[in-house]
This record gives structure tokens, C-alpha cells and sequence, in this order.
């Protein structure tokens, strides 16, 4: 998992050092920004407010970039509390990769939490509790040949990324790929590379993966108390795993894979994005510089 940069010149806003920082400063406007991702012309009007350049259409709508981003926090708040994902009891660790996915979970996670607060803060009971919220990132430098100086930027990018998203002292953890064999072996590293050497094939070598990211995001929430892990997963990801589980003969698990609560591992893996589409998830980063 890599972070996403977050300044780059297609628009996200750059530092006077670019070169392109000469021109129009209209376009690092929210306004310029919208004008470029619009699919459906920046004439056309929001068809649910009436009012800012259409960016992405919806149902057969046109939305601006605020309408958008409440039809999407309106589907993850559907998705959660409609199918049981997080309880007041509940504390929840969102797997964060840095992607745009997995940042709009991150985002609308602690909004909610926030909203709790102060519902809790209103009320004169204030018999339930309020659930919790941390990020884990799962670093797999240790099978890439990158300088360690560009791990510690990105593992700092990716602190950056989750401090501004989740405001106080919210827990951010940081565990190597090899952290499932920290208990058993001194060598963990070693053990890893010697595991996925044995692999040949490249998509054995992504199931095997996929399966170690998970077991050190349970090992993380075992260790630490967390009830719920959530992924960034989103429709265009697992209609990718739809189609990869159906081609390898995986068809027996695929139902549970894409359920929105998968109750087979410890800690429950639930799945709050599974009504939105990557392009969505990426028009609202962009919207949100």
C-alpha cells in the first residue's frame, strides 16, 4: 500500500516551487477544479441543488461537488447503520492505505463519530457510549527495493494524512507485512521473503498477499481492542473480485467475500463503501483537494 500524494499538478493544489504555479489561480480554485473533472459539461447546473457546475452523474442527476459528497455520506451511513456495522459499544480500526477509498472511509467515519458526540453531548441520559475510531497502515516496503528514505516519507505522508482526518488523539498504528510472524520467528523478514519467493505465479503471490494484509490488520485490532476492521473496499473493487474469484474457481467464497459484514475472521470485516463507485470516490478527494 502506497500513499496517495496528495500535491500534484493535476489539480490538487502545488507549492510555488512547480512550475505550473504560474498560471491562472483560478484553476487551484474549488471552482477550476470542478471545471476540469465535470464529465457532462460546466454549463449544466446541479440537478439536486440547482446550483454549482456538474461534476459526475448519478441516477440519471447531475451533482455538484457538495450534493456528491452527501449522496455518497448518505450511502455509507445507510450502509453502516442499516446492516449493523458499528454499535455504540464498538471500536472500529479503518485499514488505511492512502488511496482515495480507504480516505473517504477514514473521512465519513469520524464524521459520524463526530455527529455521535454530539448527539451524546445533547442528551440527558447519556446512557450509550460513543464507539471508537483508529487507522491502521500496513507498510510492505519490506518486498519492494525502495530507499529507506522514501519509506519513512511516505510512512510520515501517511501519519500527515491521518492526523488531518482524524483530528485529537486518535490511534494510528503502523505494522510491517511480516508483523503476522513477529511472534513466532526473530526473522520475520526473512521468513516473508523466503514465503512469497516460493510463489511463481503473479496472482498466487496477490492472493497470498492479500490474505497477509489481512491477518496483520486482525492481529493489529486483536492486540489492541478493536471489535470491527473496516476497508476501503468500494463496487468497482469488488466487481474485480468478482470477476478475478470467478475466473480462479473461487465461486464457494465469493458471497461471503462481498457481503457488507464478513463474520468468518475474529474481528469482523465490514464493508461501508460497497454501494460507491471508485470514480465517485476519486471526483470527491479531488473536490477536497
Amino acid at each position: 500500500m502506497a500513499a496517495a500524494s496528495s500535491s500534484s499538478c493535476g489539480g490538487a493544489g502545488c507549492g510555488t516551487h512547480c512550475s505550473s504555479s504560474t498560471s491562472s489561480s483560478v484553476e487551484d480554485a474549488p471552482e477550476g477544479i470542478l471545471g476540469r473533472l465535470s464529465i457532462s459539461g460546466a454549463a449544466a447546473s446541479c440537478g439536486k441543488c440547482g446550483g454549482g457546475a456538474v461534476v459526475v452523474v448519478a441516477g440519471g442527476v447531475g451533482l455538484c461537488g457538495e450534493c456528491l459528497r452527501a449522496q455518497l455520506f448518505g450511502k455509507f451511513k445507510l450502509a453502516v447503520t442499516s446492516n449493523a456495522m458499528v454499535r455504540p459499544t464498538d471500536s472500529v480500526l479503518v485499514a488505511f492505505s492512502g488511496g482515495p477509498a480507504s480516505r473517504v472511509a477514514l473521512q465519513f467515519i469520524h464524521e459520524m463519530r463526530s455527529k455521535a458526540i454530539e448527539s451524546w453531548d445533547a442528551s440527558n441520559s447519556q446512557a450509550l457510549p460513543v464507539f471508537n475510531v483508529g487507522a491502521a497502515f500496513v507498510d510492505e516496503s519490506v518486498l519492494l527495493s525502495k530507499p529507506e528514505c522514501e519509506v519513512e516519507q511516505a510512512t510520515e505522508d501517511i501519519k500527515s494524512l491521518v492526523s488531518s482526518l482524524l483530528p485529537g488523539d486518535k490511534a494510528m498504528h503502523i505494522a510491517s507485512l511480516d508483523y503476522v510472524f513477529s511472534s513466532e520467528s526473530k526473522d520475520g523478514k526473512g521468513r516473508l521473503r523466503e514465503l512469497v519467493g516460493m510463489i511463481t505465479d503473479d496472482t498466487g503471490r496477490e492472493d497470498l498477499l492479500q490474505c497477509l494484509r489481512m491477518l496483520s490488520l486482525q492481529k493489529i485490532a486483536l492486540e489492541n481492542g478493536y471489535t470491527k476492521i473496516m476497508l476501503g473496499s468500494c463496487a468497482s473493487t469488488i466487481a474485480c473480485h468478482v470477476l478475478s474469484a470467478t475466473v480462479k474457481g473461487q465461486g464457494y467464497s465469493l458471497p461471503a467475500d462481498i457481503q457488507y459484514v464478513d463474520t468468518r475472521w475474529e474481528v469482523p470485516v465490514v464493508l461501508p463503501l460497497r454501494d460507491c463507485l471508485a470514480q465517485e470516490l476519486s471526483l470527491l478527494c479531488e473536490f477536497d483537494r
